[in-house]
């Protein structure tokens, strides 16, 4: 007989304490709080057979796009299947979720966990592993619309309303709707200020928006709720160190990547993409950046056969320019190609982005600024096909900017810039590059 979750999700164990314990790390995965892993391992050594719980680790590994972590969602995948015939309809899906993403297939996963968020709309964590599926896949608008789907069937009344806010709220923005997106993530922060991605979603508004004094003053005065204990601080940080660029404080930003970016070492893929993003933009810009290329360097060579998922594979490239090490670029492009003409979602993005993405960069690297043009022009318009969210993707627009005026291509060169100034007229980082492009003599095709 089925007992059930605090939402009122069936759940097929007999251990209503557990089910409980269990629904406290499922909250602290919301919040990006630490530490929902230890936590359900805690559960797991008192109760082995408990399915949902291998199910929600096996979620968590796979959503953590890192080859790193593969042993353990193995692990969790077959531990979990191992019990599938003691889970309910609502586990099974989870299971099957998980075992896609293991097998490659992220795109199923992501329908397979949004499956059982139409089932059960009140299911925070299958909600919260699609959308943050939704986010590696570049699926824009379906960050809104798959919240958009339960949200009627949540109020202020339901545990975790506000973690669901601030999902709708980071959708919201990821599809242009930003006055929204700022009224629904302001909500979500303030009924939760641990509520890391309701903050992140309004940083990402402000983002978008070029207002990055108040993205300063916003994530300066709300760091001290968000941050502590968070597994997420250091890409908040990250957004904090874009707006400090944004506003011509290059110290400002390397002072973040120091103390706050770069603090955890870069264990994970997810930190060291925020690494490498935050230096090349630095390093476009003309600004020394000393000697913090090689640690990010260093752990990315270890991962360039890992292929997984190839928007890491973009990051890591930037890395591998940074420092110069043209043998290893030479082998990450060889291992994307590989990828590309195998099966599977990451397969595709290889295809489509990854190997252009990659042999771009390493041509700005190289100071063949044409051919950087020629590889990365084209992606710019399908970027969201490996990922990622705007702001990330934004590396595109920023190298082929600069590689338009280091070419002297007065026309595109023009023609970025203009594109940039539409979206932040008062940024000074485009002001500056319209101000180099304006110095470009006009050369006329004919």
């Amino acid at each position: 007989m089925s007992k059930f979750d605090k939402r009122g999700n069936p759940v097929s164990y007999h251990s209503q304490s557990a089910i409980d314990d269990l629904d406290k790390a499922f909250e602290l995965l919301a919040a990006y709080q630490a530490d929902p892993m230890a936590a359900t391992d805690a559960i797991l050594a008192e109760h082995p057979d408990f399915v949902m719980a291998h199910a929600f680790r096996a979620g968590m590994f796979a959503t953590a796009t890192d080859k790193a972590f593969e042993a353990e969602l193995i692990k969790s995948v077959t531990a979990a299947e191992a019990l599938a015939g003691k889970a309910n309809g609502r586990e099974q899906l989870y299971i099957k979720a998980a075992r896609a993403w293991l097998d490659g297939d992220f795109e199923r996963g992501v329908e397979l966990w949004g499956r059982v968020s139409i089932a059960y709309p009140r299911d925070l964590t299958a909600l919260q592993f699609a959308h943050v599926g939704d986010f590696f896949l570049g699926y824009s608008h379906m960050l809104r619309d798959r919240v958009a789907r339960v949200l009627p069937h949540w109020d202020r009344g339901v545990p975790g309303y506000g973690f669901v806010l601030g999902m709708y709220a980071f959708g919201l923005e990821e599809a242009g709707e930003y006055a929204l997106a700022e009224e629904n993530g302001r909500e979500a922060y303030a009924l939760n200020p641990q509520d890391g991605w309701a903050a992140h979603a309004v940083a990402h508004v402000l983002e978008m928006q070029g207002r990055a004094k108040e993205g300063v003053d916003f994530l300066g005065k709300t760091a001290g709720q968000w941050a502590p204990n968070s597994l997420f601080a250091y890409h908040l940080f990250w957004h904090k160190a874009l707006f400090h660029i944004d506003t011509n404080d290059a110290g400002g930003a390397l002072n973040l990547h120091d103390e706050k970016v770069s603090a955890g070492g870069f264990g994970q893929a997810l930190e060291l993409l925020d690494g490498s993003a935050l230096l090349w933009r630095l390093q476009l810009l003309g600004h020394d950046v000393g000697e913090r290329w090689n640690d990010l360097a260093d752990k990315w060579e270890t991962r360039l056969d890992d292929g997984y998922y190839v928007f890491n594979d973009a990051n890591a490239m930037m890395a591998l320019v940074g420092t110069q090490r043209t043998d290893a670029q030479k082998r990450l492009i060889a291992s994307v190609k590989r990828r590309a003409s195998g099966q599977g979602t990451n397969a595709m993005m290889c295809r489509e982005v990854g190997v252009p993405a990659c042999e771009g960069l390493a041509a700005f690297g190289r100071g063949d600024y044409a051919l950087s043009i020629e590889f990365l022009s084209p992606v710019r318009a399908k970027a969201n096909r490996f990922g990622g969210s705007h702001a990330q993707r934004d590396m595109f627009s920023w190298t082929l900017t600069e590689a338009a005026i280091r070419l002297g291509d007065r026309a595109l060169a023009d023609a970025f810039v203009a594109e940039r100034l539409s979206w932040k007229p008062e940024s000074p980082v485009n002001r500056a590059w319209a101000a180099r492009a304006a110095t470009l003599k006009q050369v006329r095709a004919g």
